[in-house]
């Protein structure tokens, strides 16, 4: 193995806690009451449109949609990485993977615009041998064309690499770019969606989980070669 790439909020980043507060100021902005953390961090992983729709119930054609949301973006990125951090177990697993000479990345669906000044503030960190965004490609996640380039900018096959995420589409992508797949089930799932349903080849339920997942299928075990992954669908 090669290569290890992550989804970013809701896999490798805990990065709800600053949407919460974010979507909350704004709704007190326009004199309404705040909403439960639960119910926020249920549609992180959907974006600022799905935010505005749960805080505001209007969709993108109701005239006052852009402009709530153009004031969500404006509040987050003043306040990003205040409140956002790894999940615990992600940060001694980046180090783990850099001892070991293996990549990490992140293929993400969050625009670039956010995920720089994220990723600066989190610069104590291992470098990451890639980081693709949305401006990065023509087709974004569940296309896998996001993948592919990760793989291609880290110099590893697809083969060579395995794939995080805590969305179905995350999944779909890692699958159709030929990757093993690992769904997060400790990340900002949508109410009645089920991770075990999305055909990957893993389920984990907390970030702790992967390093002895790798360890046990993808690094030590070289007798099954790099990705022999016939029958080793896991729930840790």
């Amino acid at each position: 193995m090669k290569a290890v790439l992550f989804d970013l909020d809701g896999t490798l980043f805990d990065t709800a806690p600053d949407f919460i507060r974010v979507l909350n100021q704004l709704r007190r902005e326009e004199q309404l009451p705040p909403l439960p953390d639960s119910e926020i961090r249920a549609v992180v992983s959907n974006g600022a449109r799905a935010l505005v729709t749960l805080g505001f119930g209007t969709d993108e054609n109701h005239p006052t949609f852009e402009g709530l949301r153009q004031r969500l973006l404006d509040l987050y990125l003043a306040h990003l990485a205040e409140k956002t951090q790894p999940f615990p177990g992600i940060e001694p697993l980046l180090h783990r993977l850099s001892e070991r000479g293996i990549a990490w990345g992140i293929v993400t669906n969050k625009p670039e615009a956010y995920t720089t000044p994220l990723m600066r503030a989190f610069s104590h960190l291992p470098t990451p041998g890639a980081v693709i965004c949305p401006e990065h490609v023509a087709n974004r996640k569940p296309d896998p064309e996001p993948i592919l380039l990760a793989c291609q900018q880290i110099g590893c096959r697809p083969e060579e690499a395995i794939y995080a995420g805590d969305h179905e589409r995350d999944i779909a992508a890692g699958r159709a770019a030929g990757l093993p797949t690992i769904a997060c089930s400790y990340g900002y799932i949508d109410n009645g969606d089920d991770p075990a349903r999305w055909g990957a080849d893993h389920l984990v339920h907390s970030a702790e989980e992967i390093w002895p997942l790798l360890q046990r299928h993808y690094i030590e075990n070289s007798e099954l070669g790099p990705f022999n992954t016939s029958g080793l669908k896991t729930s840790l």
